[in-house]
């Protein structure tokens, strides 16, 4: 059986060192880095099932590190999270549009970092290739990939969970709280603007007219617009 790959980015050597260490004792392949156009090149190479990524760092910072992984269509399953002392929700929200499925504040405990790979690995691990069809449009789980009267889009991986559960629910309010549960994890604080963010680059793909936003509630997928 294969080893998950676990890619680690960070200039800082002793967290490479602590975080590669404390992975390797759970049984997980490391590859580790030290900038962004390194980390390009070893995910290009060895396609990474998550990558643990820094922002501030030279030649490359992660920011943009993170976008070019994104156009690579090989990694559109791989889990990228940023890791980073920059912890404003102004910088998570930078994070989650360059790509991000996740962002993880320093300092952590290493115990408790591994607790949310885990949570992360598993749940992609537990995902169900389960495809949802409308008249117009075509949701695909195992591709991430959406169809609108043939016309194909992709999205990174968080936006696409976030249109999988409003469609897996038509016409019906899901809340702000449940999206935020389901798809980023009751244990994950992020930004408020997170999910606005995201419903934000949706719209920007497909039109604004499937989803609908009611006020001070949350999100409903509309069938009658397919």
């Amino acid at each position: 059986m294969n080893k998950i790959k676990i890619l680690l980015v960070d200039d800082e050597l002793d967290i490479l060192e602590i975080v590669s260490y404390n992975l390797l004792q759970e049984g997980y392949d490391i590859i580790t880095a030290s900038n962004g156009k390194e980390a390009v090149t070893l995910a290009e190479k060895y396609h990474p099932q998550l990558i643990l990524l820094d922002i501030m760092m030279p030649e490359m910072g992660g920011i943009e590190a993170c976008k070019i992984i994104r156009k690579n269509k090989v990694l559109d399953n791989t889990i990228i999270v940023f890791f980073s002392a920059k912890g404003a929700d102004y910088d998570q929200i930078i994070g989650f549009e360059a790509g991000a499925d996740d962002y993880i504040t320093k300092p952590i405990k290493p115990k408790v970092l591994i607790s949310k790979i885990k949570g992360l690995l598993r749940r992609t691990k537990s995902e169900k290739a389960t495809n949802l069809k409308f008249s117009s449009i075509e949701i695909n789980r195992s591709t991430y990939g959406v169809i609108i009267n043939n016309k194909s889009f992709t999205f990174p991986k968080k936006e696409f969970e976030l249109i999988y559960l409003l469609a897996s629910n038509p016409n019906t309010i899901v809340t702000r709280e449940k999206i935020m549960s389901s798809v980023w994890g009751e244990k994950i604080i992020v930004g408020g603007r997170t999910i606005d963010v995201h419903i934000r680059k949706i719209r920007e793909k497909i039109g604004s007219k499937f989803i609908e936003t009611v006020k001070g509630v949350g999100y409903k997928f509309n069938t009658n617009e397919v």
